[in-house]
């Protein structure tokens, strides 16, 4: 069992669930993020002041998956993801130790579903 966070674009996430759906992968979380990396941000005027802007909006994925499903799940978000452009996105991967589905009490692999 795999934990896979993603951090994309926010105006990539439509094409990345389209791509996650082709690739039978229907669970995942979406939070809004702040952060910076490559990018570094940009400057702003803002009422006659300068302004840096270093923390720039991206999307985090947290999908949780069997190991047969791990592959298919990260080329889906590179596929959905990626434009060529700096500033595309990360994508990490983490065991998962246990899993457990509170309304059944299924464990391991069958509450990843």
């Amino acid at each position: 069992m795999k934990l896979i966070i993603a951090y994309i674009k926010p105006e990539q996430l439509g094409d990345v669930k389209e791509e996650l759906v082709k690739s039978e992968v229907f669970r995942l979380s979406v939070t809004n993020a702040l952060g910076c990396g490559r990018q570094k941000g940009y400057s702003e005027n803002y009422r006659g002041s300068r302004r840096e802007v270093n923390l720039l909006k991206k999307v985090r994925l947290e999908i949780a998956v069997n190991d047969e499903f791990l592959q298919r799940t990260i080329d889906a978000i590179i596929r959905g993801a990626k434009t060529d452009h700096i500033g595309d996105g990360k994508i990490f991967v983490m065991n998962i130790e246990q899993c457990i589905r509170v309304r059944t009490g299924e464990t391991g692999s069958e509450a990843i579903g």
